[in-house]
């Protein structure tokens, strides 16, 4: 890649972070991340809460990622921002800042398809972190997606398969929902089933397609199985909270387990990369490390804090879109919908 120095600012406001990141040559040099606590309380994301605290968050985000990164905005080169996919409130404070920075700057500006920066944060410039080549299989999984998909270059990609109803982060939330474990679930779910016995319990796997996911179902066996346990014995959450969430967690990663090893199957493909805040979970990594012993696959987990939602693979993706020229137009709009191709 080009010899020149080069700093991206990226902006990432799809659901309820707002964070901003600058990125020199591929290289992370701020990734600031402000959450929104007040979504807890409610169970979820709050949409109208969400863009009114993007619209605080935002000037102190990106002025502390400049500060962090040690650079003034007079050296960028350009704006990166999530076009969407995600919540149109959120999204649209997030891409009229960059628009104004980019326009105040005479810059150029960047549009990124959040989807996309999942999976291009494989190719941040880090230490001992080694990058998936051409082609390669991706996992992205997160509280809105769930798809497999196959990745022939930066910006050529295909949906081999993806969930035809709930998410993979909305099953892990709603069974903490169901068990009574405050929002966000996922990661308690996590930490509990580290303790429990992961084959304590049996829930049925959904049939779909051999590439195509379904979590409704699961959602729905989890719910009705606590229902009539909880008619026999009243304390039964409280008495096998860490063997039900290790069942729970051990279903979901053999669910995504035996998707990836048809997707190889059918591509041929052995690199397999995951992507998104799911890609979080100690039970999916641990059993991805496996994979690479049983089946001969080579599998590139990112780095913790580039899964949940961040600046940084805004930043990256822009930064490769940069290098080929692909600007947006100053009248570009943020789309609440995306596909990951778009």
């Amino acid at each position: 890649m080009s010899q020149q120095s080069i700093y991206i600012l990226g902006i990432e406001s799809s659901c309820d972070d707002t964070s901003a990141a600058v990125i020199h040559n591929g290289i992370v040099l701020s990734n600031v991340v402000a959450n929104q606590e007040i979504h807890a309380k409610y169970g979820g994301v709050v949409p109208e809460l969400a863009s009114r605290a993007h619209q605080q968050n935002i000037v102190p985000v990106v002025q502390q990622a400049l500060a962090q990164a040690n650079i003034d905005k007079s050296k960028l080169h350009a704006i990166a921002f999530t076009r969407g996919p995600g919540l149109m409130g959120s999204l649209l404070v997030g891409t009229s800042f960059a628009k104004s920075l980019a326009m105040g700057l005479n810059i150029p500006l960047l549009d990124v398809n959040h989807m996309q920066g999942h999976i291009l944060a494989h190719f941040i410039e880090e230490e001992n972190v080694k990058k998936p080549p051409f082609p390669f299989v991706c996992l992205t999984i997160s509280g809105g997606h769930t798809q497999i998909v196959k990745v022939t270059d930066y910006f050529d990609m295909e949906i081999l398969g993806e969930t035809i109803d709930d998410a993979v982060g909305e099953a892990y939330d709603k069974s903490a929902k169901i068990l009574g474990l405050p929002y966000p679930g996922g990661p308690l779910i996590d930490k509990y089933a580290q303790k429990g016995n992961p084959k304590a319990y049996t829930f049925t796997k959904p049939k779909v397609g051999d590439l195509d996911f379904s979590f409704s179902g699961l959602k729905t066996g989890i719910l009705y199985f606590i229902q009539k346990k909880i008619k026999e014995n009243p304390h039964f959450i409280k008495e096998n909270l860490e063997d039900i969430c290790a069942s729970i967690q051990f279903t979901i990663a053999e669910i995504l387990i035996e998707k990836l090893k048809n997707a190889v199957k059918h591509t041929g493909i052995k690199h397999i990369a995951i992507a998104g805040g799911v890609s979080a979970n100690s039970e999916i990594r641990k059993r991805l490390q496996l994979a690479e012993k049983h089946w001969g696959w080579t599998t590139y987990i990112p780095k913790f804090e580039y899964t949940t939602d961040n600046a940084a693979m805004i930043a990256i993706t822009g930064y490769l879109k940069f290098l080929n020229k692909n600007y947006a137009a100053i009248s570009v709009t943020a789309q609440a919908r995306l596909k990951v191709t778009e």
